[in-house]
């Protein structure tokens, strides 16, 4: 069993949040560390550890993990390493953006596997450019799915208000308001509810970052019935980031694994969406 203390730790990666059992000994390891790395010039910086992500620094320090990881440009790949290699999470309340291609098999029929293959790593490359941009992590990129985590850390307590706009331009740099149409497909769900974030595996096996509840599968059904060009916002969502839903399209969805029927917003590429800080 893993010990609680890198529960903890993965609660303060999230949320910047320090529990009060938060390990003593960890945070006076992360402030020895930030004192080296604040000699070396350079930005951005890793959150945790303050070593430098770019420059001349970035390449004398790239032994000690000095790049960025792999699910987020705001952690070093050193960072990432430790995180993964304990099986440990936090649950908390986030915001989720998922993006499907729409009708992605019949699209590689047309096109053919050599050239579907070429549009689906622009696909990945485009999307996750966007999320990285709004702070989102970019936790999984899979067959023709982009998933990304919002959490309080990153995009902030309006995390919400976050995701929803960085679905919106999502939708717009894979071309849905260009007069020629979209260069490909893509529908987009949005939610916001607590889940549980942290590394899933074996002992000894590959360890993945996961996100984990029904927030995330909720996600990823809204997204499934989410038309091309479309960003279907649930209710949690909405309220959360204060968004005017009062012009949007409601419906009501009978999604697969959900016992109540669920309310969501409609947002197309070509509406503005009102979002208000709170």
């Amino acid at each position: 069993m893993e010990d609680p203390k890198f529960d903890d730790l993965w609660y303060w990666y999230l949320t910047g949040e320090k529990k009060d059992t938060f390990p003593k000994d960890y945070e006076r390891a992360f402030e020895a560390f930030r004192r080296i790395y604040r000699w070396f010039p350079g930005v951005p910086r890793c959150f945790e550890c303050d070593i430098p992500l770019a420059g001349v620094s970035n390449f004398i320090l790239r032994p000690f993990g000095s790049r960025p990881s792999s699910f987020s440009p705001r952690f070093c790949s050193h960072c990432e390493t430790w995180a993964r290699s304990r099986q440990a999470g936090a649950e908390l309340e986030l915001s989720l953006v998922f993006a499907d291609v729409r009708d992605s098999s019949g699209l590689a029929e047309k096109i053919g596997t050599t050239q579907f293959k070429e549009l689906i790593r622009r696909f990945y490359k485009v999307t996750s450019d966007v999320l990285i941009d709004h702070f989102g992590m970019v936790n999984r990129l899979m067959g023709d799915q982009v998933i990304a985590l919002f959490v309080p850390r990153f995009a902030g307590k309006d995390h919400a208000r976050v995701a929803i706009q960085a679905a919106g331009d999502l939708l717009r740099a894979t071309g849905h308001e260009g007069p020629d149409g979209p260069w490909i497909p893509v529908g987009v769900g949005v939610h916001t509810g607590r889940a549980y974030v942290g590394v899933v595996g074996t002992p000894g096996g590959v360890n993945e970052i996961a996100v984990l509840g029904s927030a995330a599968n909720l996600a990823a059904r809204l997204s499934s019935q989410a038309a091309a060009g479309e960003i279907l916002v649930s209710e949690d969502a909405i309220r959360s980031a204060g968004m005017d839903s009062s012009g949007l399209e409601n419906r009501t969805l009978n999604l697969k694994g959900f016992s109540a029927p669920i309310s969501a917003s409609v947002i197309p590429s070509h509406q503005p969406m009102m979002v208000s800080k709170k």
